[in-house]
């Protein structure tokens, strides 16, 4: 292993209250618009509560995978299952390339320097940023291509979303949901369904590539501060559903771009 990244399992120190709080108020402002905030999440883990970068990306896919599972009842429950069964081919040509894009980005991962680390993340903030604001701000159409280039595009897709989740520690869904409608022609509704399902399997490989690394020992040192966290998450997120509409998008998205803008300045000095 090349990786700098100390294999002593950092500790937080914050207060329940502060680790609940800083969860819910991510939670909020992804629910508002519909997102799981994971992206919103790393930053926090980053400069407010101190983990290393690589430490910080394995809690933010714990806490996902959480919020994930979390969320999935209700995603179902919107859309119907029979909907969902009928577009298998659409998950299936995904996850043909996340499954693999996951665990190539997680060995990435575990491999970079720190300072190699902060500056990827700090990137993939940016690709984060432009993806929100072509989602919840533009049209998106879809692309009419034939079956073999369809079926193509989607494999390359998915392993590069499966890459990026992976190193980000999210769980992808602001780049699948938008990959699902330009390529495949997928309702929102649909698509973020879909992205759900294609979104777990995904992060248990990433999550099964971290494992055997000694830097997943951060996770085992942090469980009751990983649950917190999660916690805050969901309990924001439903709130912030609840609030969905009040703000409109045209406002929400440019601040939070700007806030992962920031971000991404801050890991870039940080590392």
């Amino acid at each position: 292993m090349t990786t700098d990244q100390s294999l002593v399992p950092p500790r937080s120190t914050r207060s329940a209250s502060v680790v609940f709080g800083a969860g819910a108020g991510v939670g909020l402002l992804g629910g508002m618009i519909g997102l799981g905030c994971a992206e919103f999440r790393l930053p926090l883990l980053i400069g407010l509560f101190g983990f290393v970068a690589l430490s910080a990306v394995i809690l933010n896919k714990a806490m996902s995978l959480v919020v994930v599972v979390a969320a999935l009842p209700a995603r179902l429950g919107a859309v119907p299952a029979a909907e969902l069964v009928a577009r298998w081919p659409v998950a299936l040509n995904l996850l043909a390339g996340s499954l693999v894009g996951a665990w190539v980005g997680a060995s990435w991962a575990v491999r970079m320097r720190s300072t190699t680390l902060y500056k990827v993340l700090a990137a993939l903030m940016l690709l984060m940023a432009a993806a929100l604001v072509v989602t919840h701000i533009t049209t998106v159409g879809t692309l009419a291509l034939p079956l073999w280039a369809q079926v193509s595009c989607g494999v390359l897709a998915g392993f590069g979303i499966g890459a990026v989740a992976a190193i980000m520690g999210v769980a992808g869904g602001e780049l699948l949901i938008p990959t699902i409608v330009l390529l495949f022609g997928q309702g929102i509704k649909t698509a973020g369904s879909l992205s759900l399902l294609i979104s777990l399997p995904t992060m248990l490989v990433a999550f099964a590539r971290y494992s055997r690394d000694g830097s997943f020992a951060v996770l085992g040192a942090n469980l009751r501060f990983t649950a917190t966290l999660a916690a805050g998450s969901i309990v924001g997120a439903m709130l912030g559903g609840l609030m969905l509409g009040v703000f409109p998008d045209l406002v929400l998205v440019p601040l939070l771009a700007v806030i992962l803008l920031a971000s991404a300045i801050k890991l870039t000095r940080h590392g």
